[in-house]
């Protein structure tokens, strides 16, 4: 199978999405399985028949740790489960690293690229 060096490549595409402030994630269109990270072949089936969606931003922690750094605060690492059915990994701001909790609902929110650093998604906890 040759590739179409027309088409932007999954993750232009997703950055893409960043830059305008949503959460794009893939779905396979023979099995209807959502994942994440952005692929040209979705995991398990091997297909290429992809779609492209907008996710709500809306997630749920599954598992969640803090790194420490001499000098510096504590820094969360979290696995969120989206709710339109994909995991990645990520962080929880606006809550201090060692506050976050398995169980907790979160919402994306998109850190702006620049010159140094390209655009990328960071959770939230989820006001009630």
């Amino acid at each position: 199978m040759k590739a179409d060096l027309t088409q932007i490549s999954p993750l232009g595409r997703f950055l893409e999405h960043c830059n305008k402030g949503e959460l794009a994630y893939q779905v396979c269109t023979d099995d209807n399985k959502a994942f994440y990270y952005p692929r040209v072949i979705a995991p398990g089936s091997g297909s290429t028949n992809l779609q492209w969606r907008i996710s709500k931003g809306l997630g749920t922690v599954y598992a969640t740790t803090a790194t420490h750094y001499k000098g510096e605060a504590p820094l969360n690492i979290a696995l969120i489960d989206v709710d339109e059915g994909f995991r990645m990994m990520s962080r929880v701001e606006g809550i201090e690293a060692m506050k976050v909790t398995i169980g907790m609902r979160v919402k994306v929110k998109i850190i702006p690229g620049d010159d140094k650093q390209l655009a990328y998604p960071v959770f939230t906890p989820l006001e009630a």
